[in-house]
């Protein structure tokens, strides 16, 4: 059998039922990417271009744990903000008896109390309107009493981290990158005009009323000009499989190893940003109780294994050209053990 055969015949089925048009995987370990799989095309034109190693992705949510549960673990470890820290030390628009105990880990845990979505970007532009309707939103539950995945929440805390660390994501991001790496970021906010002809398009959108290339999927993130927290990265499989080593060569030490251990919110299987293994979660059924992971709307995951010292990364852009399809659901935890058989195997 070839190399990782059960991995591409998971993708070559996903491609052939329309799931996505095409797709890349990166498995590696703490030391090296060891398999780059690509399958498929970037759309569905019969004269598309293949997507490859390069191809480059909107990734959607995996900017909650990538950049902004990056940046909070880096600011925290620099003593300039604390997990524990109240919201409302950090933006004073967050008023009222009923949130007054929320703090900053509430938000990481998706615990605080918020709504999960709200379609800001129909009347409000920039972090500022933003952040003010967010300190406004009446609390759906209790904080800390239970857990909802909340992107007004990560885009709360985005703006808490730009104030905390004196700049904006982006460039906190840019500079982590180049500090840890020394190089050009292969993940990055608002791709220039060189990654253009790399870049898979995701949704023609109702919204903008154009096919997205380049441009982040997410509307409020659209409206926050391209940087939030929730929302916005781009990048290659092996951009976010640098991110998965660097977060495999950090997780047996503290801030890092609270962010990827499992709350105590009830009923919940979130971690600080990142989510948890389930038997029923994305990453499927053989990866370790320990492993960490993130999925992103557009059709991307990142799971990470420090006992197995394993990562997944599947990259696609399934919202292309509509976001309509429930696929990806299946097509996640089937990738994920394909993987693991494939490794047992090698």
């Amino acid at each position: 059998m070839a190399p990782f055969a059960r991995t591409r015949a998971v993708l070559a089925d996903a491609v052939a039922g329309r799931v996505f048009p095409g797709a890349v995987v990166e498995v590696g370990s703490r030391e090296r990417a060891a398999t780059t799989v690509a399958v498929g095309t970037l759309t569905y034109a019969g004269d598309s271009a293949p997507a490859t190693s390069t191809t480059i992705y909107d990734l959607a949510s995996l900017t909650k744990v990538l950049c902004t549960a990056t940046i909070a673990g880096t600011l925290v470890e620099r003593g300039l903000v604390g997990l524990d820290d109240p919201v409302r030390k950090w933006s004073s628009g967050w008023a009222g008896m009923d949130r007054s105990a929320v703090t900053l880990r509430h938000l990481l845990l998706h615990a605080a109390g918020l709504p999960a979505h709200r379609r800001y970007f129909e009347a409000l532009h920039g972090s500022a309107a933003f952040e003010a309707a967010i300190g406004r939103e009446p609390l759906e539950y209790a904080p800390g009493t239970r857990s909802v995945y909340s992107d007004p929440g990560f885009i709360l805390l985005g703006c808490i981290l730009e104030r905390a660390g004196d700049a904006g994501l982006d460039a906190q991001f840019e500079a982590w990158w180049r500090a840890t790496w020394g190089t050009d970021p292969a993940v990055a906010f608002r791709p220039h005009a060189a990654w253009l002809p790399e870049v898979a398009p995701t949704e023609v959108d109702p919204w903008r009323g154009r096919l997205l290339v380049g441009e982040v999927h997410d509307e409020n993130a659209a409206a926050l000009g391209g940087v939030a927290g929730h929302a916005g990265l781009f990048g290659t499989a092996a951009g976010v499989g640098a991110c998965a080593r660097w977060w495999l060569s950090r997780v047996e030490h503290e801030p890092w190893r609270s962010f990827v251990t499992r709350g105590d919110v009830p009923g919940s299987s979130r971690a600080l940003g990142w989510d948890t293994m389930l038997r029923t979660s994305s990453c499927g059924t053989r990866m370790s109780p320990a492993a960490f992971g993130h999925t992103g709307f557009t059709g991307t995951s990142l799971w990470i294994d420090a006992v197995q010292d394993r990562y997944v990364v599947l990259l696609s852009n399934r919202v292309h050209p509509s976001r309509g399809g429930d696929a990806m659901i299946r097509v996640r935890p089937a990738l994920h053990d394909a993987v693991a058989a494939d490794c047992a195997a090698a």
